[in-house]
């Protein structure tokens, strides 16, 4: 018999990991999207569940709940246990010594290799900071921003130019943390400051 026990998904943090709650608020794992998979972080580590199944409506919210639902199902069953929630959440990274070329989850291959220092060189063309190794094109990736400081998750596929264009020179929300204003220190300072925008 298979006990059927209620959960819900709680506020992503910035890698978009998704806490999976019991109760009153009892954390019992997370799940997230790394490109089309969807993984579960819980007492018993990461675990990859693979990619749902293409072509439906809904799909990625469809996958997450099927994924926390995966999680209470181990909960319920007595294999997994509750954790804390700084457990399951990704904490802003800190720099420190040396950026790797590659995030952990990304396999040492030689289109990755050569992607990634594509990306990085990229990076340092239009002042962006990286404080971890390229995840992918469509990962959250925590950057800070060299013109103003401000600091946060992007997307590569977001960065990117389009059709042999530099990317936008809108570059970022507003921060109070980070006394930045939205999309930088405007359109007119980011052309004077990155020369890639008058070649």
């Amino acid at each position: 018999m298979t006990t059927t026990l209620a959960f819900r998904l709680g506020t992503p943090d910035w890698e978009r990991r998704y806490p999976v709650l019991i109760g009153d608020n009892t954390v019992i794992g997370a799940v997230f999207r790394w490109h089309r998979d969807w993984l579960t972080l819980t007492s018993e580590g990461e675990h990859n569940l693979g990619r749902p199944e293409k072509g439906r409506r809904g799909v990625p919210q469809a996958a997450a709940q099927a994924a926390a639902a995966h999680v209470a199902a181990e909960y319920a069953a007595g294999r997994i246990t509750a954790m804390s929630l700084a457990d399951v959440t990704a904490a802003a990274p800190v720099l420190d010594g040396d950026v790797p070329l590659l995030h952990p989850r990304m396999p040492e291959t030689p289109r990755n290799v050569e992607t990634a220092q594509q990306v990085m060189a990229a990076l340092a063309l239009h002042r962006w900071k990286p404080y971890t190794g390229f995840p992918g094109s469509d990962n959250p990736w925590w950057q800070e921003c060299e013109l103003c400081g401000w600091q946060g998750p992007r997307y590569w596929s977001h960065q990117r130019g389009r059709n042999g264009e530099p990317p936008s020179t809108y570059r970022h929300p507003a921060s109070a943390e980070f006394g930045a204003p939205a999309g930088c220190v405007g359109d007119a300072k980011v052309r004077e400051l990155i020369a890639a925008y008058s070649q």
